[in-house]
């Protein structure tokens, strides 16, 4: 039974949130797109401002001078999960959206939302990511984003029908539901999104995907980064399976299995190698499987659009193997000694 929500006003108020860490790059492109909105109602954009070091904060502060209704909190913190906090606390609307540095939202996106979170009856409506780069390699990154093979066919990656989700990206939320939930739990260092709506589900709440919702995000510019922001994701979703069990959907499992199987196929492989293991085994099954995965990627790569010739192929190819097995790795550190001190760093070095 859905529990009671608070009536929205005809055209409600909207307060934007964004936590923001060494984003020079990013942040006023993403702040202009939430301050072109094609929405008559009244708006705030709430930054959450961590501790940068590349001249993000004077970017902001320029830009709250520049227009009153961009508004500053400090997070001292740093942590993603304790910024939303902070700037859902200081922000007044019914309607809150959260919004990321590296996105870009379409002109009709708070619009669109409202809509869906009146017409579904909803208490969270999220859309489609659409990743871009600029460059060979974030262009690649971005392939993988949006690939099937990459991220594990999500229904915000894709072009999914409209209906119930178990979580959304970034979010259109009612005020009421964050509150009911109790806000973003601020030890949960990443996948917080999903931790929070899975608690809106479980007060009886509701989460919509509606796919007219479309955002542009700008992934890591680079492997090394990718490779440290996706430990980090595998690693909190294994406090999350640790956490919930089998509220996490089965696609979850999946690296963390990988890495484990072709780790010990290559052992498996050297022990044959040194004469330790015959050859004709069962154990060469395991061989099967390394090879099945490769074909696997190559089919992904295979499908991409947008790449010409062989280095962006080689590019698209070393994006999906870091993907899958960085996060493979960071989930099994994960369920065996939890998330600890695990963080994505990889945007404040």
């Amino acid at each position: 039974m859905t529990s009671p929500r608070l009536e929205l006003p005809a055209l409600p108020a909207v307060s934007f949130i964004m936590p923001v860490l060494n984003e020079a790059e990013y942040l006023e492109p993403a702040v202009r797109t939430v301050l072109a909105q094609e929405y008559p109602g009244e708006k705030e954009i709430v930054l959450a401002l961590g501790p940068s070091t590349d001249g993000t904060t004077e970017i902001a502060r320029r830009l709250a001078a520049e227009d009153p209704r961009v508004r500053l909190v400090d997070n001292p913190d740093r942590d993603i999960p304790v910024a939303l906090n902070l700037a859902i606390a200081a922000s007044r609307h019914p309607v809150v959206i959260r919004v990321d540095a590296h996105s870009e939202l379409t002109p009709d996106y708070a619009a669109r939302g409202i809509e869906s979170l009146r017409e579904q009856d909803a208490d969270n409506v999220g859309g489609i990511m659409r990743a871009a780069g600029r460059g060979v390699v974030q262009s690649a990154i971005a392939r993988g984003y949006n690939s099937p093979f990459g991220l594990g066919g999500g229904a915000y990656h894709g072009d999914g029908a409209p209906g119930p989700a178990e979580s959304a990206y970034l979010g259109v939320f009612r005020r009421d539901a964050i509150e009911r939930a109790g806000g973003f739990d601020p030890g949960i260092r990443r996948g917080e999104d999903w931790e929070l709506n899975l608690r809106i589900r479980r007060t009886g709440g509701r989460i919509w995907f509606d796919p007219r919702l479309q955002v542009t995000y700008w992934p890591r510019a680079s492997f090394d980064a990718l490779a440290r922001q996706f430990f980090a994701t595998g690693a909190w979703r294994a406090v999350l399976v640790r956490r919930y069990g089998r509220a996490n959907p089965w696609r979850f499992f999946v690296p963390g299995a990988l890495v484990l199987g072709v780790t010990v196929d290559l052992a498996v492989l050297v022990l044959q190698c040194c004469g330790v293991l015959p050859w004709w085994s069962l154990w060469s099954a395991l061989h099967l499987g390394t090879l099945g995965y490769l074909a696997g990627v190559l089919l992904g790569v295979a499908r991409m659009p947008e790449q010409r010739g062989l280095r962006d192929r080689v590019l698209s190819f070393r994006t999906l193997v870091t993907m899958h097995f960085s996060w493979g790795a960071g989930f099994l550190k994960g369920i065996l000694f939890g998330g600890g001190r695990t963080v994505d760093r990889s945007r404040t070095e």
